[in-house]
């Protein structure tokens, strides 16, 4: 049986570590929001660079060679 010092401690500690791990799943979002948009960033660069490819591809008459790597994965 718990003394009502114990059962006090016992209680802060609950309330503490409680409002504690909200915090961190607020943090946990937010950087999460943060590397899907830096992803986002990084996949519309690689399609404009992948566009600017296939162009410079077709102007000198040769195969884009990533063309044939992106069918295959």
């Amino acid at each position: 049986m718990l003394t009502d010092a114990q059962k006090k401690f016992y209680e802060e500690a609950l309330n503490t570590t409680k409002q504690e791990i909200q915090e961190l799943e607020g943090q946990i979002q937010e950087e999460l929001a943060k590397v899907k948009q830096k992803i986002a960033d990084l996949q519309s660069a690689q399609k404009a660079a992948r566009q600017m490819y296939d162009a410079a591809c077709q102007r000198l008459g040769i195969p884009n060679d990533l063309e044939e790597e992106s069918n295959q994965g």
